[in-house]
């Protein structure tokens, strides 16, 4: 009978199932998301305006000459971005536009594999399929490729910039943040972790790249001086439409001014805490969870209380959502995924019946969602902070820290010893 078994309930072990399992899915999702839906396009159209200041820039025409009064995207890109920008205009907008979602759905599977190599696990594993799965599953990533964004480029850049300054790379670290900072600087507030590192040779890359393409870009733009005089200003400005920070969604929900200024100083009081906590707890003990959740903190922070919050920006918070895997991360708990649904689904909430209450979901959920993110992970870092007090070591950090570093590892586990861990799973 045990023989009879054998053939008929072959043994395979859920590390072998899950791929079995995601991969098929995964593989079609990212077709649907990238030659189905994206080639579609839709209403919001993020590359024309960058193709066209592209070829603008090619034929020495202005660039920033744009009415920034109407509603449609605009091109926002300093003249380093336009430099780099350029190669997309050598060919038809249509063929370049699917180049880029082609180049972006590339960016993104390498992404997924740099991410789960960064928490140390082996590309063979369960993890890899599981973050391509999620990743193709969300709002953030389905509408970078739908309006064709550069956002997973920056992530990409992101993820690079961590792996080489935890490697102590300094100088390529500086060179791939500094690289995004170019065409965008929403990863600006990450350089405090190389400061309070004291890691300074990445600053030469971070701010000499953008600052040298820039120069490169200056005496071959047409309008290069519109940038500081139009669009600059522009982009300090809180707008009422396609913005789901605080202040803008509160202007276009008529929240009170005092509202608004009270909630941007509770969470910006919110992040202060969790990052001092952050650093003098885990720095030293834990430095990828450390760096991991420090970004999430910064970088939803940013989301929330700055002029400009768009949805798809929650890509750039994946590094956070990964530390699940990690003991002592502020992501096991309910309220946290509550959050993280808010900011990442794809589901619509427009009601036919109710329409009122189904526009107001809608509106508001990367809000509440990048909000309630935010609560979860302070108040996880408070609770311990309280506990610590509590028995009476909160203000000594080295005898805190001594049994930490034995039940916490100061480094992700090889993807060797993780493969022998997960050879001890049982078969089902």
């Amino acid at each position: 009978m045990p023989l009879l078994d054998r053939y008929l309930y072959p043994q395979m072990s859920v590390q072998r199932i899950v791929p079995l399992v995601l991969w098929p899915i995964t593989i079609l999702m990212m077709f649907h998301r990238s030659v189905i839906l994206g080639v579609n396009g839709d209403r919001t159209d993020d590359f024309r305006p960058v193709y066209q200041a592209a070829l603008a820039f090619l034929n020495r025409q202005p660039v920033y000459g744009e009415n920034l009064n109407t509603v449609d995207p605009h091109y926002l890109y300093p003249p380093s971005g336009t430099l780099l920008m350029s190669p997309l205009a050598a060919i038809d907008p249509e063929r370049s536009r699917w180049l880029f979602i082609a180049a972006s759905v590339v960016a993104l599977v390498v992404c997924a594999y740099l991410i789960t190599r960064l928490f140390g696990y082996a590309a063979n594993t369960w993890v890899l399929p599981t973050v391509l799965f999620f990743f193709f599953s969300t709002e953030t990533v389905a509408h970078t490729l739908i309006f064709t964004n550069f956002n997973s480029f920056v992530l990409l850049g992101m993820l690079a910039f961590m792996i080489l300054m935890r490697g102590r790379h300094d100088w390529w670290a500086g060179i791939a943040i500094g690289l995004t900072l170019a065409v965008k600087p929403v990863l600006a507030p990450l350089l405090l972790l190389p400061l309070l590192t004291r890691q300074w040779r990445i600053f030469v890359g971070a701010i000499g790249v953008p600052l040298l393409l820039n120069i490169l870009a200056w005496p071959i733009s047409d309008d290069p001086k519109s940038f500081v005089s139009n669009t600059l200003p522009y982009l300090m400005e809180a707008r009422d439409y396609y913005n789901s920070s605080i202040v803008g969604n509160g202007m276009y929900f008529g929240v009170a001014d005092w509202l608004i200024v009270l909630l941007r100083i509770a969470f910006t009081l919110m992040a202060v805490f969790s990052l001092w906590f952050l650093y003098r707890y885990y720095r030293h003990t834990d430095e990828l969870l450390w760096m991991t959740t420090s970004s999430g903190v910064l970088l939803c922070t940013t989301f929330l209380v700055g002029s400009l919050g768009q949805g798809y920006y929650s890509m750039l918070l994946f590094p956070l959502l990964m530390t699940v895997l990690l003991p002592g991360s502020t992501m096991r708990n309910w309220p946290a995924w509550l959050g993280v649904y808010g900011c990442f689904t794809f589901d619509a909430f427009y009601s036919d019946r109710w329409e009122h209450f189904g526009r107001a979901l809608e509106y508001n959920k990367v809000t509440w969602g990048w909000s309630l993110l935010m609560i979860a992970v302070f108040c996880s870092l408070l609770f311990r902070y309280l506990d610590l007090r509590k028995a009476g070591v909160a203000g000594r950090w080295n005898e805190w820290s001594a049994p930490a570093a034995a039940t916490i590892p100061a480094t992700t586990p090889s993807p060797d010893e993780l493969d022998t861990r997960k050879a001890e799973t049982p078969a089902v």
